[in-house]
This record gives structure tokens, C-alpha cells and sequence, in this order.
């Protein structure tokens, strides 16, 4: 049997009006089906489509469903792009990475096409199909990192870029970042910041320092040993190098113990400009006040209820407790004041401070520029031969 012919809108209506023509002679609609060519299920059902009609009519018919074919082609296509990003989840998909998981993840939940799903997504297919190649030194360089992370545990990326370049590590800080939050490591977030106290004509009560030993600040931080005994520290900083003199650990400090401390570092250090405290009674009493003068250093008191003025000493005092103390087990007097002295060596030394362009106040050998590079090598440090500091 031949393929049957398939009729346009406009032929079916011209056969149609053939076949009024043959039923007003009399003829039969069979006959008249016959004289068509076709059944006459077929004529029955081009007359309850068409009968009636005009060409012009079926014509605009036909583009009617054409254009309602395309409107639900759109809508399902709409649809179904709704149902790909609803499967992504919220947030924004920044890196390539996550972008890649989130293309796999839909065309294994929803069947979809990879064209399909990286075009929703705004993922580029080459980048799809190409798998992330680890450079060579990327293990390297992770384990360094998650060593001094462990160590320092409440150093950020930018802290320990600044102690990898100390090691020999020429590392962009971008690298560091990305490989930080690979392994998931994180730094709690921060207390919030407090404002200053301001004058009505805008100035701030604060001699900012200027030059070393312009401006020194001293504060006292309480803590506890493991038997729920209390111990006192006495800090005493730099403000222009933010360096820490000295820390003094006892169970009791008063006015006479702040003086011991001052004698040595004055001895030692030279006698500052000024030096900062607030209104405590072992910083206001007449002994401490008048042997001040006497050797020709400056009190700066600050306002009562307004911390926020020695903000350094402030900065340093929540450094130590949150590094230090918050993390370790006091068993006695003698093991606090060894590990608080190493800690205040390792602030001054080596701990990378960011006001400081993340280097140590106080440095014991000479460090290396930092250099911001795309890679990470290990480059040998070279040794002064007559003072055996480290060379740039």
C-alpha cells in the first residue's frame, strides 16, 4: 500500500468546497470522497475542522498553532531552566570548581543535557570536561600550611603566608587563601570594634607615637592556674614598633612591682617620652607618679571607662589572652611565667604582625622582601658568611 498523501490547510478547504459543488448535483458523499480521492471518515473529519472556513482563515490557524507549539516549547524550556537552578541551591557558584560539581549534580538529578545544564549555569563546557590538574608542589605546599595552622591556631592566611615566606616559601597570598579554605581551616570571628572617645571639635584624646620609645603602654591581664587560683601580668609595649618589653607574671603586682618592671626596662631601653596607662591605683598612686618625673617620662592617663584609648596595649592584651591563655593549662606560677616569656619572644620575633607589613616587631635575623608570585617555590636562604644573618 502507497504512502498516504498528506494535505495543507489550504488544498483540504479547496476539496472541501469540490465536494459542496458534487452533493448539490445529487451526488452522494461517497461518491463524492471517491471523486476526491479520500475516505469518507476522512471527508467527515475535514469538514468538522474546516467546514466553513476560508483560506486565509486556516492559514492564520495554522500559524496560531504554530506559534502555541513554540509558546509551550518556551514555557517547558522555562520550566526546566527553574528546575536546574532551584537544584543548585542558593548562593552564588564563584569558582570553577563549584560550578563543576553543581553540573553534575543536576544532570545526574534531572537527566538534562551537559549543553543544557552549563548554559544555565553560566559554566563554559570546555572548562566542564577539563579536569583540574594539581600543579607538582601543591602538596608541598599544603602540608607546610596546615602545620603552621595547627601551631598558630588562631593565625589567619595572611599570618601564614607571612611565616612561609619566612621559611623560604615565595607564595602569593591568593594561593595560600584558596588551598586555607580548601582544607577547610578557619579562624573565629572577631569581637566588634568600639569607637573612640571624640572632642567637640572633632580632635581625638591620643598622642599617636611617632618615633621608638615615644610612646610606651601598660596594662595588667588576669588569668587563672589550673587550681582556680588567680595570677596577675603586667604588659608593657611600644607603640610605634609594637614591640612587648616586657611581661611580669605573679600572683600579686603592685605599685612597687610596676616600678621594678619600669627600672629594668628604662635601664635597658632608655626612658620613653610617655607612657600610657589608664586609672588604675598601681599607675595613679603618688610613688609611681612622682618617680615618673623624676627620671623625666610623661604620664598619659586615659579617660575612666574608655579602654579604647590604649588601644594598643589593648590590641596586644587580647593577642595574649586569645593565643595563649584561652589555649593552655596553667599547672603552676613557675610553668606561667615560662610560657608566657616564650610567648612574648615569639610575638617579638617571629609572629607577623599586620600593621607592621606582616613582619615581627622585632626580628632576630634580617627577613627577606616579600615577593607576591603566581607560584610557589622553596628558595634556599643565603647566609652572610661573617654575620650569619639571612641576605634579601
Amino acid at each position: 500500500m502507497g504512502r498516504q498523501r498528506r494535505y495543507t490547510p489550504e488544498q483540504i478547504i479547496s476539496k472541501l468546497r469540490e465536494a459542496e459543488v458534487l452533493l448539490s448535483q445529487g451526488r452522494t458523499v461517497g461518491e463524492a470522497a471517491r471523486q476526491l480521492g479520500v475516505a469518507e471518515q476522512t471527508y467527515y473529519r475535514w469538514r468538522n475542522q474546516y467546514g466553513g472556513m476560508q483560506t486565509s482563515q486556516a492559514r492564520k490557524l495554522k500559524e496560531l498553532e504554530r506559534e502555541n507549539v513554540r509558546l509551550k516549547k518556551a514555557v517547558a524550556e522555562l520550566t526546566l531552566d527553574k528546575l536546574i537552578l532551584k537544584e543548585a541551591g542558593r548562593g552564588k557558584l564563584l569558582s570553577p570548581g563549584r560550578r563543576r560539581r553543581c553540573v553534575d549534580h543536576v544532570i545526574g538529578k534531572l537527566s538534562v543535557s551537559l549543553r543544557r545544564a552549563c548554559r544555565v549555569l553560566g559554566q563554559h563546557r570546555s572548562t566542564q570536561r577539563k579536569a583540574p590538574a594539581a600543579r607538582p608542589e601543591e602538596a608541598a605546599l599544603t602540608a607546610p600550611i596546615i602545620r603552621l595552622a595547627s601551631e598558630y591556631g588562631r593565625y589567619g592566611y595572611r599570618r601564614i603566608t607571612a611565616l612561609l615566606r619566612m621559611e623560604g616559601w615565595y607564595v602569593n597570598h591568593k594561593r595560600v587563601e584558596r588551598i586555607w579554605r580548601r582544607e577547610g581551616l578557619k579562624v573565629p570571628k572577631k569581637q566588634p570594634k568600639r569607637g573612640r572617645l571624640w572632642l567637640n571639635d572633632g580632635s581625638c584624646i591620643r598622642l599617636r607615637p611617632s618615633w621608638r620609645n615615644h610612646v610606651w603602654a601598660y596594662d595588667f591581664v588576669m588569668a587563672r592556674t589550673h587550681d582556680g587560683r588567680a595570677f596577675r601580668m603586667l604588659t608593657v609595649i611600644d607603640e610605634y614598633t609594637r614591640e612587648c618589653q616586657a611581661i611580669t607574671t605573679a600572683r600579686t603586682l603592685k605599685s612597687d612591682d610596676v616600678l621594678h618592671t619600669l627600672t629594668g626596662l628604662f635601664t635597658q631601653r632608655g626612658v620613653p617620652d610617655h607612657i600610657r596607662s589608664d586609672n588604675g591605683a598601681e599607675f595613679t598612686a603618688h610613688a609611681v607618679r612622682d618617680w615618673l618625673g623624676r627620671v623625666g617620662a610623661k604620664t598619659l592617663y586615659i579617660e575612666p571607662g574608655s579602654p579604647w584609648e590604649n588601644g594598643y596595649n589593648e590590641s596586644f592584651n587580647s593577642k595574649l589572652r586569645d593565643e595563649l591563655l584561652n589555649t593552655e593549662i596553667f599547672y603552676s606560677m613557675k610553668e606561667a611565667t615560662i610560657l608566657v616569656e616564650r610567648w612574648r619572644r615569639h610575638y617579638n620575633t617571629i609572629r607577623p604582625h599586620s600593621s607592621l607589613g606582616y613582619k615581627p616587631p622585632a626580628p632576630e635575623t634580617i627577613l627577606p622582601h616579600p615577593v607576591a608570585m603566581a607560584y610557589a617555590t622553596l628558595q634556599p636562604l643565603q647566609l652572610d658568611g661573617n654575620s650569619g644573618q639571612v641576605l634579601t
